[in-house]
């Protein structure tokens, strides 16, 4: 409900004076909602967006426009986007019942024309958009993504928001390498494997992260060593030298958490991963 106010003005023989002010109230039949599906995320991950929009009133309402800010901070040239729109992602139903897609303009922003709400009824908007470079990712970071409706019969255009927030955990991934690739036999090879957390929280002891692997050829004796500290067998890892079967024991592996750099000019977002390093070397 909005109030709106009135004054006329009564001139003659050059003298002016105003009547008293009316007012009313202006009942808006119009009401949206916006929603993720997902209150977290991390990065390149796709986010689904729900906006759904209710007319209450007895007349329909036609060639709307929506709006999506894409999660924007700043405005003008300086304005930066931390979600992408993903092509083709737009679903549109009107009374529970797919529609032909409305005209999209990809943006950023993101713009949806021509959709209409039949009187009593309502239309609902699914989409994607991608978090991209923009995005914070540290453990305060978050994206605001705001819709804008607007067009003929809406008073006071409509806006609806959401907000999602960083997703506080490690995200970790690991590559493994040999040296040197080509030994003769009784010859002693190394395994690197390489473990890189891109999240923004450290992995830890209770993660019970663990590395296991099988040598072939198997490799007999072994040494283990992880950051530059000597491992023991039994205490930090199990082998057995008749299959070649290696394991850490969980708990062992720890990965420092990401840090993250804003380039001050572009406003992207570079991650700098956290490492760990375990080596694994035997003779052949």
């Amino acid at each position: 409900m909005a109030s709106f106010y009135n004054q006329a003005t009564l001139s003659y023989n050059g003298n002016t004076t105003t009547s008293n002010i009316t007012t009313g109230e202006l009942l808006e039949v119009l009401s949206a909602t916006k929603t993720a599906l997902r209150n977290n995320y991390t990065s390149n991950e796709n986010v689904t967006y729900i906006i759904s929009i209710i007319n209450s009133g007895s007349t329909a309402f036609t060639g709307l426009t929506v709006t999506d800010n894409l999660g924007a901070v700043g405005t003008g040239e300086t304005a930066r986007y931390p979600l992408t729109f993903v092509p083709d992602s737009v679903r549109y139903y009107v009374n529970g019942t797919l529609q032909a897609a409305p005209a999209i303009e990809a943006g950023p922003p993101l713009l949806i024309s021509n959709v209409n709400i039949p009187a009593g009824g309502n239309a609902t908007l699914i989409y994607q958009a991608t978090v991209n470079q923009f995005a914070p990712l540290d453990t305060s970071g978050s994206i605001t993504n705001t819709a804008t409706i607007a067009g003929t019969g809406i008073t006071n255009d409509i806006q609806v928001s959401e907000t999602i927030t960083t997703a506080d955990t490690a995200l970790l991934t690991i590559s493994k390498s040999l040296s040197p690739t080509t030994v003769t036999e009784n010859g002693q090879i190394t395994y690197t494997f390489i473990i890189q957390n891109l999240g923004n929280t450290a992995a830890v002891t209770a993660d019970n992260v663990t590395i296991t692997d099988t040598f072939n050829p198997i490799l007999n004796p072994i040494a283990v060593s992880f950051n530059g500290n000597t491992w023991n067998a039994t205490t930090n890892y199990t082998y057995n030298d008749l299959t070649g079967a290696f394991a850490t024991i969980p708990g062992q592996i720890t990965v420092p958490a990401a840090t993250y750099t804003q380039d001050p000019a572009t406003g992207a977002w570079t991650v700098n991963p956290g490492v760990s390093t375990l080596t694994v070397t035997g003779t052949v």
